[in-house]
């Protein structure tokens, strides 16, 4: 009898054990989203490419996890592939990464996980040592220009003559100095509509403090002295930048802001608009054609570059705040760029930080900063 037990307890101590390794073996996430830099409700980049990935991830039956790595503002390559590292230690099949800042590291684990898939949010085709394309890694870019175009042009057509722009990346990210681009040519285009004179609009211009895309005392201090000089309106485009703006608009009676990447204006009654680019659309686009077998047809070592004619750019017109500026006159403008009728310069230079490039305009002044 004794021996009976004996065998029974040993039976029941190994299911237990089994049981418990399969507990502990089932906490993989296989959709995985690794951020920039910044927080990851950042109101902007970060959030809209993870909602996407979340988005998917609930509708679809999939495990998912964000991994922010280390050092927040001052993250090094190094803290970008220990985070994506350790994506894959915890069952990544599809690392999701925005961000410019990403691309060394995603190269590096890219080479290292020939199995596992990226998607380079904000990048470009990435390579191997002898300069061939990586078939795990997809990348999809925007053409931000259209959305900053829409957003300058709204701007000036709604009343506003002393416009500000603020950039993230100090002056060398590709997708913010496309955006501020697009939003000084669309004031330009709005100003000759009008009829208006030369130097009539004026555009403060800075990427002083913005490098790391954080909000800062340093920024606080520059735009709310922009506002109290009669600055009307300032576009933010940096993630969490935009809490710098906000709290110096909220010094200053009547300024307003205008957002970035997605629909900020649940974040302030002050933002009139945002530019936005579909970071959550694209996202669940590209998981949707990764889980549908499309990788190596659609994705394996390509770019997307994606625009009004995809939707993917644009204001969130129900939403915005503008008071003359209607939803027809704006869906004309977006129907236009949508069809090529106009098209938006997006010709930017590697280094954006002097605004030598930025005085070819008729009427818009641009004081850079």
């Amino acid at each position: 009898m004794k021996k009976v037990l004996s065998l029974v307890l040993c039976i029941a101590m190994m299911l237990s054990a089994i049981a418990l390794v399969s507990c502990s073996g089932s906490n993989t996430y296989e959709i995985a989203v690794v951020t920039d830099v910044g927080q990851l409700m950042d109101k902007g980049f970060n959030q809209g490419t993870w909602e996407g990935a979340e988005a998917f991830a609930k509708a679809n039956g999939k495990t998912y996890k964000y991994y922010q790595p280390a050092n927040g503002a001052d993250a090094t390559d190094n803290d970008r592939i220990a985070a994506m590292r350790q994506a894959i230690t915890n069952g990544a099949k599809i690392i999701v990464a925005p961000g410019f800042l990403q691309a060394t590291a995603m190269t590096t684990v890219a080479i290292e996980n020939p199995d596992v898939k990226f998607v380079f949010i904000d990048g470009w085709t990435l390579t191997d040592a002898e300069d061939k394309a990586l078939p795990n890694v997809t990348a999809v870019v925007y053409k931000e220009q259209e959305s900053g175009y829409l957003a300058g042009y709204a701007a000036v057509m709604d009343g506003y003559r002393k416009l500000g722009y603020t950039g993230g990346g100090g002056g060398s990210n590709p997708a913010c100095n496309r955006f501020g681009y697009g939003f000084v040519q669309g004031a330009e285009a709005a100003a000759k509509e009008l009829g208006l004179a030369a130097g009539s609009v004026t555009v403060k211009y800075s990427y002083q403090h913005g490098a790391n895309f954080n909000a800062s005392a340093e920024l606080q201090a520059q735009i709310n002295g922009w506002y109290s000089a009669g600055t009307e309106v300032v576009f933010a485009c940096g993630g969490s930048m935009f809490e710098s703006v906000k709290s110096a608009a909220e010094a200053n009676p009547g300024a307003k802001i205008i957002g970035v990447d997605v629909d900020q204006s649940y974040a302030s009654e002050l933002v009139i608009t945002s530019a936005v680019k579909g970071l959550k659309e694209s996202v669940g686009k590209v998981l949707d054609q990764y889980y549908d077998g499309k990788w190596d047809s659609d994705l394996a070592g390509k770019t997307q570059n994606l625009g009004a004619s995809d939707d993917a750019t644009g204001l969130p017109i129900a939403t915005s705040r503008f008071t003359t500026f209607t939803a027809d006159k704006y869906n004309e403008l977006f129907g236009k760029i949508k069809n090529g009728t106009i098209v938006p310069d997006s010709e930017v230079p590697a280094d954006a930080n002097n605004g030598d490039w930025l005085n070819v305009f008729d009427i818009v002044v641009v004081d850079f900063e």
